[in-house]
This record gives structure tokens, C-alpha cells and sequence, in this order.
């Protein structure tokens, strides 16, 4: 079946069709027509299904007639990350080339002033993050009345990142004459819940992504002891060439930034990328990392989400992710375009089970591996050791006090 099967006038399915797209996925073969004729939706459909297409592609041709005006967008998109957000303006580019239609990306850690006078000017689609979007709101630069369709995409993140006050917000600035459409990697009660608030009888879709892993991807799994993790991360880098970009996937923000910096102690080429960050050093950042100004980059699936880096042939997690789905996200980013990649996975004790639940999802055991840990702790100097409620002991504090004492004398000689 072809795009313009299932709804899709000729001009924007040959647009489709020029960039690569010959069939719909399953999510946009299910979504595309429902849209198309002014139901809700409420879609299941993680990353990789065409989920973004799903949506935006039906809400173009939906407000393709409309006219641009001063601070009235037709159509409002809402993103819980500027990288997704940004994701989505460039396929919106990309589906309307050659056409008069305007989006603008309305995100935090951008000048304000630029984004107020794009709206001045008008724009058809206001794709957004929520803090941003009633930032202009209450400033008065934007108007909502005239909205005819709502999206949300990402729903369960949205609610994981503490952010459905603010769309609660939202929906309060909207028309109850509109269209809603809600896209979410699970639908747990309280999106059902949240569901019906902002809909009216939603059509539900449920699509799984593939869980099959490339078989160019080398994965394997070590166990390790919490406190020796930072250790083995150091032996498996220096394992692995030198020169070759990897990403290391942490589960919450915090440990990023440690974990960097406690690689950037031991001579590694590595950057911090997480959502406390502003734009402009995200952006400086991953820029820096497609250009192999540094090697290796640690981050968390929020965070990486709506980035796209080629050539990167090593993947770590050096926590087991939370969502076994996020496994087949992760080790997603390397193995690419027929080319091998690794991937490894710490696991603790109290993880066994989260690792049998992946290996469930993508129907196959990952391999053990062994790495003497013992090696490379004779090899280097102590830096520091973490013990009780987080505090870093100081490196001479690791010494005999005794031989610290004769050192320090000499260093004063």
C-alpha cells in the first residue's frame, strides 16, 4: 500500500516517495487515514516505528489550507526534549519543500527575541517544549485560538519528566474544538488516564517496534560489582581503538557528569550530555562529537534521544537500562549501515532480572565476558574511592599516612 492509498494527496506523497519512503510503516498505514478523518488518537509506537511521520505528515495535510497569521499557528506539537523537537521541525522541513507552509521549534535555552519575531511573522505549526511554549504565551507573543490540531508526542516521557502540569496548562490555553493526538512508547493507566482528559473517544493504536537487534552488533554482558564499574569502563576503553567514537548511556543525569569527569581524570577524551544542560553547550557538544574533537560521549536516553551520530562503533551501558525497550534503543547506535559494532552491558547482582527481561525482548542470550580487572588496577595510580553517602576520599588519603608525610617533605626540599 502507498502513501496515497491510505490518504495522502499525490503532491505530498511524491515528496514521501523523493525521500526514500515508498510504503508506509505500520504506525502510519493504521494512523495516517484516522487522522485524516478528524479522530483522536491514541497511538503506541516507540522510536523507530515512523511515529513521527504518523503524525506530522496528516497534520500537514490538514492545515495546508490554512492561512499563516500573526501569532496564531494552525497546529501545535509538543516535544518533552529540544532534541526531539528539533527532530521533528527538520522532517517538517523536509515534507514541506517547496510549499509556502512555516514552522517554527520554540524550545528553552534559545534567544527568545529570534522565536517572537518568527511568530510575529506567522508560522502554520508551533513545534515546542512546554516551558518555552507559555513562556510566550504569558508574554503575550502568542496566540492559541485558532489551533486546530494537538499533538503530544512522547507522552510517557513527558510524564516521567514532571511536564504534564505544564500540558495541563497548555490544554487550557487551546480551543475544546480540536483535534488530539497522543503518541507514547507504553500506555500505562495514567496515560489512559491523561487520555481522557484531553480527548474525546481516541482511536487507540498499539504498534511494537521490532525488539530484533542488527546482527553487525558484537553484544555481550559483564558482571561487575558497583563499585568496580568505573574500573572495568577503563579497561574496555582502553581495549577498543583509540580514535573510534563511543557513547556510554547512564541512567540518571547526575551519574553523567560524574562518570565523565571521572574519565576525563584518567586521560580520556570524554563530554557530559544531559538535559540540565543549556542549548548552546548541547549543541556545541554533540557538534564537537561529530567532529571527533573528543572521543567519547556519556549521556542518558532523554538526553540522546533525536540525535543522530554516524560512525559510532561502540556502545556501553554502563547501567542497565531502566525500560528493556531502551536496550534496543541504545545498542541501536552503532552497527549501522552494514558496518559491525559493539555493544557491553554492566550488570550487578540485583540487575539479573532486568537482563533477563531483555534478553526475553530480543529473544536471544547475550554473551559473558571476561575482563581481569585486577591488571589494570595495578597499573594505575588511585584517584579515588567512593564510600558511604557518596563522599570521594582524596588520593593521599588512599597512602600510608606515613610515606605521605616523607613525600610531601621532599616535594617541599
Amino acid at each position: 500500500m502507498s502513501f496515497s492509498e491510505i490518504g495522502l494527496t499525490s503532491e505530498l506523497a511524491e515528496t514521501v516517495a523523493k525521500l526514500g519512503y515508498d510504503c508506509p510503516t505500520p504506525i502510519q498505514n493504521t494512523a495516517i487515514p484516522l487522522a485524516l478523518q478528524g479522530k483522536d488518537i491514541l497511538a503506541c509506537a516507540q522510536t523507530g516505528t515512523g511515529k513521527t511521520a504518523a503524525f506530522l505528515l496528516p497534520t500537514i495535510e490538514i492545515i495546508k489550507h490554512s492561512r499563516s497569521r500573526h501569532r496564531l499557528p494552525s497546529a501545535v506539537i509538543l516535544a518533552p526534549t529540544r532534541e526531539l523537537a528539533t527532530q521533528v521541525y527538520d522532517n517538517f522541513l523536509s515534507y514541506t519543500a517547496g510549499t509556502n507552509l512555516k514552522a517554527i521549534s520554540v524550545v528553552g535555552g534559545e534567544i527568545i527575541s529570534i522565536q517572537e519575531r518568527i511568530l510575529k511573522k506567522g508560522v502554520d505549526i508551533l513545534i515546542a517544549t512546554p516551558g518555552r511554549l507559555i513562556d510566550l504565551f504569558e508574554r503575550g507573543k502568542l496566540i492559541l485560538t485558532n489551533v486546530k490540531v494537538v499533538v503530544i508526542d512522547e507522552a510517557d516521557r513527558m510524564l516521567d519528566m514532571g511536564f504534564m502540569p505544564e500540558v495541563d496548562k497548555i490544554f487550557s490555553f487551546l480551543p475544546r474544538l480540536r483535534q488530539t493526538l497522543m503518541f507514547s512508547a507504553t500506555i500505562s493507566p495514567e496515560i489512559k488516564r491523561i487520555s481522557q482528559s484531553y480527548q474525546i473517544l481516541p482511536c487507540e493504536i498499539k504498534i511494537s517496534r521490532s525488539a530484533k537487534t542488527a546482527e553487525t552488533i558484537e553484544q555481550s554482558v559483564f558482571y561487575v560489582e558497583e563499585m568496580q564499574k568505573r574500573v572495568a569502563l577503563r579497561k574496555v576503553l582502553r581495549s577498543h581503538p583509540s580514535v573510534e567514537p563511543t557513547v556510554i548511556f547512564c541512567n540518571k543525569k547526575k551519574d553523567v557528569d560524574i562518570l565523565a569527569k571521572s574519565l576525563q581524570r584518567h586521560g580520556f577524551s570524554a563530554q557530559a550530555l544531559h538535559g540540565d544542560m543549556d542549548q548552546r553547550s548541547r549543541n556545541e557538544t554533540l557538534e564537537n562529537f561529530r567532529k571527533g574533537n573528543y572521543r567519547i560521549l556519556v549521556t542518558t536516553d532523554v538526553a540522546a534521544r533525536g540525535i543522530d551520530v554516524s560512525g559510532i562503533t561502540l556502545v556501553i551501558n554502563f547501567d542497565v537500562p531502566v525500560h528493556e525497550e531502551d536496550y534496543v534503543h541504545r545498542i541501536g547506535r552503532t552497527g549501522r549501515a552494514g558496518k559491525n559494532g559493539v555493544a557491553i552491558m554492566f550488570v550487578t547482582k540485583g540487575e539479573t532480572k532486568k537482563l533477563k527481561r531483555i534478553e526475553s525482548l530480543i529473544k536471544q542470550d547475550i554473551k559473558e565476558i571476561q575482563i581481569d580487572l585486577n591488571e589494570i588496577m595495578e597499573e594505575e595510580e588511585p584517584t579515588e574511592k567512593v564510600v558511604g553517602f557518596g563522599k570521594i576520599i582524596p588520593p593521599f588519603m588512599l597512602i600510608d599516612p606515613l610515606k605521605f608525610l616523607a613525600q610531601r617533605s621532599l616535594i617541599k626540599a
